[in-house]
């Protein structure tokens, strides 16, 4: 991958592009750009963003979308995080978004946030053997991560941020010691369960990433309570001037600029609370965070060094699946694909992936009870944290696998993102019918069926005689039929 990649990280306070070419060593930034739109602020009771703020979001993206239109498709990555995972009520707004960026935007969970945040700190720093601490407050989440070089360890994503602390304390901009004091508090109740669990790990380095760790180093700096790093005191000495101008305005803090200042005591006193429950005394503060990481991903991808592939091998492993079996049918079920793929809107490299990973993962839910094993791997799929994978992947890949076997309910399929719906029943099709093939588990080879698909039929022909020779595989093949009609696909086979 030589030309240039680019990510957008829709955070709950701010919006950032970057724009990159990867190096040898490393990436070159060739365009950034950045707009406080405070999202989180604009979250209503009811989940859904007000008008204000979604204007104000949109501006920005269209912005974003005129940097981003001469890069390839497969080179760009957009996720959202605390605040779109959260705003149930956002699916229009995010078809907004999408149509003014030309590309997909991605929910990511808190925890995949806290692997990419990570990920782009470690390749930000200088490279060292010792076990690194790193500290993330946005505007809805702040995420904690303890991990050695390029691996994170343990990763936590909790639910306070610069922006929803702001709202709770201080919503009518005044400032006193006794609300600071409740502010301080429920961030240490927010920490208190994870702070022995990082204690076990250990850190030799502190390291804080993105704006509310900047912005306190700065400060810190510019008004001579820290040369480069950020210390405990220089934290005090911020909320204290908060709590003696008694305003989330009128504060006289050097080096603070007007667009942060509304919320940053609230980051400024989840910090402290952080330094206070791990017992840091210094930290440094890194260039790189999520943006960095989604980048450094994209091009592991690209080097076929996929965290969604080690997320399917781990899952396997775990659950003790049987990786024959798994690979049976996921030979046969890609095979099926490719023979239709290039005449269908399935002639995508993410559709024969995720094809491939609902085939390694089909039997996942045995290790719960063999009986309605479908159902149980769905819900594993679909509520636990997998590593690369987006949100709305998540939910694709738990459909096909879910919908594998048995009925074909057609609502799973409805409450996936609509660009997927339609592939992904295609896709369950060739994984229910390798799954039949493969029905007895012998090591036998099975000659993969020609397969021909339109829209609401598909039809199987097999070499001469074979169906003869294997009279149970044509009984399952009969009742698929069946079941399949039931949603008007017409099953045929010869």
């Amino acid at each position: 991958m030589t030309a240039s990649i680019a990510a957008i990280d829709l955070g709950s306070n701010s919006f950032h592009l970057l724009v990159a070419r990867p190096m040898n060593k490393g990436i070159q930034v060739i365009d950034q750009d950045k707009e406080m739109v405070r999202l989180a602020s604009g979250l209503q009771a009811d989940r859904s963003i007000d008008s204000e703020t979604k204007e104000r979001a949109l501006v920005c993206l269209s912005r974003f979308g005129q940097h981003i239109r001469h890069i390839s498709p497969d080179a760009i990555r957009i996720v959202g995080t605390n605040t779109l995972r959260a705003a149930r009520k956002s699916n229009k707004f995010i078809k907004q978004a999408q149509l003014l960026l030309g590309h997909e935007i991605e929910i990511i969970s808190g925890i995949e946030e806290a692997r990419l945040i990570y990920l782009g700190v470690a390749h930000s720093i200088a490279s060292n053997n010792g076990r690194r601490m790193v500290v993330d407050i946005g505007g809805g989440s702040t995420e904690i991560i303890v991990g050695e070089r390029f691996e994170p360890l343990r990763m936590e994503s909790l639910y306070m941020g610069c922006v929803s602390m702001t709202q709770r304390y201080f919503s009518d901009g005044n400032v006193s010691e006794k609300r600071v004091a409740k502010a301080r508090l429920t961030a240490m109740l927010e920490l208190e369960p994870h702070i022995n669990l990082f204690r076990e790990l250990g850190w030799t380095d502190s390291i804080g990433a993105s704006g509310t760790a900047r912005a306190v180093e700065y400060v810190a700096r510019a008004n001579g309570w820290g040369n480069g790093e950020i210390n405990a005191a220089a934290l005090a000495n911020i909320i204290q001037s908060y709590i003696q101008a008694g305003s989330l305005v009128q504060t006289k803090l050097e080096g603070l600029k007007a667009e942060r200042a509304p919320v940053f005591l609230g980051g400024a006193i989840i910090l402290a609370a952080i330094f206070e429950a791990f017992e840091i005394q210094t930290m440094m503060v890194s260039s790189g965070a999520l943006r960095e990481g989604l980048l450094y991903d994209l091009i592991g991808r690209s080097q076929k060094k996929s965290t969604r592939q080690q997320t399917v091998v781990d899952l396997g492993k775990r659950y003790k699946l049987d990786g024959e079996q798994a690979r049976r049918v996921e030979n046969t079920a890609v095979a099926l694909w490719k023979q239709v793929a290039p005449d269908t809107p399935l002639l995508n490299i993410d559709c024969e992936k995720m094809l491939g990973w609902a085939a390694r993962l089909h039997e996942l839910g045995l290790s719960i009870a063999h009986s309605q094993h479908h159902k149980h791997a769905g819900y594993i799929l679909r509520h636990a944290d997998l590593f690369g994978f987006s949100w709305q992947e998540q939910q694709v890949l738990a459909a096909i696998v879910q919908s594998h076997r048995r009925s074909f309910p057609e609502d799973i399929f409805n409450r996936l993102p609509e660009r997927w719906r339609s592939k992904a029943v295609k896709l369950s099709l060739f994984l229910r019918l390798a799954v039949i093939l493969h029905r007895s588990r012998s090591q036998a080879t099975v000659s993969t069926p020609i397969c021909q698909l339109t829209e609401k039929s598909i039809k199987l022909i097999f070499a001469d005689k074979w169906l003869q020779q294997h009279p149970l595989t044509r009984v399952d093949l009969e009742e698929e039929a069946r079941r399949l009609s039931k949603r008007d696909i017409e099953l045929s086979f010869e």
